[in-house]
Order: C-alpha cells, then structure tokens, then sequence
C-alpha cells in the first residue's frame, strides 16, 4: 500500500498524510483525495484543506454520528472517520488520474510593479532581463492555496532566480502582484501585507468573491508566465479593486 499516515487534530479534524515529500505522486494523490471528498462528501464532512502533503479533513462530529454504524459498531468517531478515509483514498490510488488545466497569466515585470526584481537579479548575478526570461519560461504547478484567499502556491520555479524572502515584510503588496520567496513563486490574490520579493504583476483578477469559484486558479492547474508590456496591462486589467496607472514596467 502507498503511503499513509493519520493523526487527529483536536476532536473534529483529521490530518492525512499522502506522502514523506511534496513530489509529483504525493500532489497527485491530494488532489484525487480533494475531488473525490468534493464529489461524494460523507455525512459531517466540513471542509478539506489540501497542504504539501497532507490533507486536513474537518468534519461536524454530531452529523458522522448518524453513519457511524456503516463502518462497524462500536468503533469511536475518530476510527469511523479513518475507515472513510483508507477507503476513499484506496479507490483514488487504484484509478487516479488527476485532469489538469493549462492556464496562461501575463505579468508586467519590473518597474512599480516589480520593485524587487533588480533584488532578484543582483543576488542571482543575472539581468533583469534574464530573470524575466527564466521565470516566464518555466511551466508552474499549482500545488496548494493559501495563505489569503485565492493565493496560489507554485511549484517548479528555476532555482536560479530563488531568493530568500524579505527580512521585513511589506505593509501593503498589491492584488495580482507575482512574488518570489526562496524557491517558490506566488500571485497575490488580494492586497495584504507580504514579504514575498515582488518582481511583477499581472492584469487578471486572481480573486473575486461574488464569482464562481471565486478562485481563478485551483490546485493542480499547470501556469505558464508571458512578459506584457505597460500597455497590455492596462488593456487588460481586471484586478480586483485595483486603480493602478501610469505604472512602468519591464519592456518587452
């Protein structure tokens, strides 16, 4: 059997461990778990949280009580929930295969909008040209949301361009601002503070909350980056409350 490993979380939460690191089968594996849940969700079920390799399952004790029965009598509700759980997750091994969008973001480099990228650069001994070059080359996987509402964590950024995150934080980092923070890569969905190394800032709106989802990515979707110009932005900007103008940015 595949890697599997529970532990509870208080007395109405339950973490599931998929994996011993966040590689491609353990991503796989969250995301089958989470469409399944969404799917066919039990009685109780609350919500599910996908993390690097775990999934946090939280569920209404007083609801799973009424199907406690159809996994044995006796058993606790913690050992009800796991039975569920080995369940699902033997089903999803047996025949997972994860459908993934293809999602194109154009982001605006440099300037105001990416006041951080000659950081970037300076600390990789590239241009800011070549770092634009790098980032928008790669192909990103969404590997899990959080911290705000709609913030995308990526996978597959080129080590070349990493850089550890600010020693102090911004106060204010805009919506649709594209971070760098050690060896990942992230889109600010919302203004909030942040201390990601901003190197540019994309047009589309990341988080809407009257639209449905209000989420314009989901995890497991495969983004590719393309430089648009100050222009282009502007063509295209639908950021979410955002009243940005005259904002330079890298030329492309």
């Amino acid at each position: 059997m595949r890697y599997i490993d529970m532990q509870p979380l208080g007395d109405q939460a339950i973490i599931v461990k998929l994996g011993e690191e966040a590689d491609e089968e353990t991503r796989r594996r969250i995301i089958a778990l989470i469409a399944d849940l969404e799917q066919r969700p039990f009685a109780g079920l609350v919500e599910a949280v996908p993390g690097h390799t775990t999934v946090t399952i939280y569920y209404d004790l007083l609801q799973l009580a009424s199907t406690m029965h159809e996994y044995g009598d006796g058993v606790s509700r913690y050992t009800s929930i796991k039975n569920i759980l080995h369940q699902r997750i033997g089903l999803i091994d047996e025949r997972v295969t994860i459908p993934s969008r293809e999602i194109e973001i154009p982001i605006c480099y440099g300037g105001r909008f990416g006041p951080d990228l000659d950081r970037v650069a300076q600390h990789n001994g590239l241009s800011t040209a070549e770092v634009v070059q790098i980032h928008s080359a790669g192909t990103y996987i969404v590997y899990m949301m959080g911290f705000a509402p709609g913030f995308p964590y990526l996978s597959g950024m080129d080590p070349r361009i990493a850089l550890p995150r600010r020693a102090t934080p911004r106060l204010k980092t805009p919506a649709g601002s594209v971070g760098i923070a050690g060896g990942q890569t992230g889109i600010y969905p919302l203004e909030t503070p942040g201390g990601w190394n901003l190197i540019g800032r994309t047009p589309l709106a990341m988080f809407i909350p009257d639209r449905h989802p209000p989420s314009l990515l989901q995890a497991g979707d495969r983004i590719r980056f393309y430089p648009i110009s100050e222009a282009e932005y502007r063509a295209q900007q639908t950021v979410y409350g955002s009243e940005d103008s005259s904002i330079g940015c890298e030329r492309v």
